[in-house]
């Protein structure tokens, strides 16, 4: 895997099972247990791709007395949104684009 921090936050967020984690951590901190719990999955499964968050940056866990709560990091996902922010502005004026096209025709729709 490319140990660039952007690559491995999309590797992460490619597979749903662990956009799904990433969804119910954000209400709140919680153990694997309770993670695995909607899913078809081991808890070691689970543990792994918590493990893969968690190298992309995206959960981090300390220990509480006998638990590892893990917990939602936003770092990662601000990055996300600043590159893809780059490409938003593009898009943007190439929708503007097509709504001057768009208002043209129909200008000259009613001018016929």
């Amino acid at each position: 895997m490319s140990s660039d921090a952007l690559s491995q936050t999309f590797a992460a967020l490619a597979d749903p099972t662990r956009r799904a984690i990433l969804a119910r951590l954000m209400r709140g901190e919680a153990s694997v247990a309770t993670l695995a719990e909607p899913f078809h999955l081991s808890v070691r499964a689970i543990s792994k791709h918590i493990g893969v968050l968690e190298r992309a940056g995206l959960v981090s866990r300390e220990r509480v007395a006998q638990r590892r709560p893990s917990r939602l990091e936003l770092a990662p996902l601000r990055k996300v949104d600043h590159w893809i922010d780059t490409y938003r502005h593009l898009w943007e004026a190439r929708f503007d684009n097509i709504e001057g096209v768009l208002s043209r025709i129909k200008k000259a729709e009613f001018d016929e």
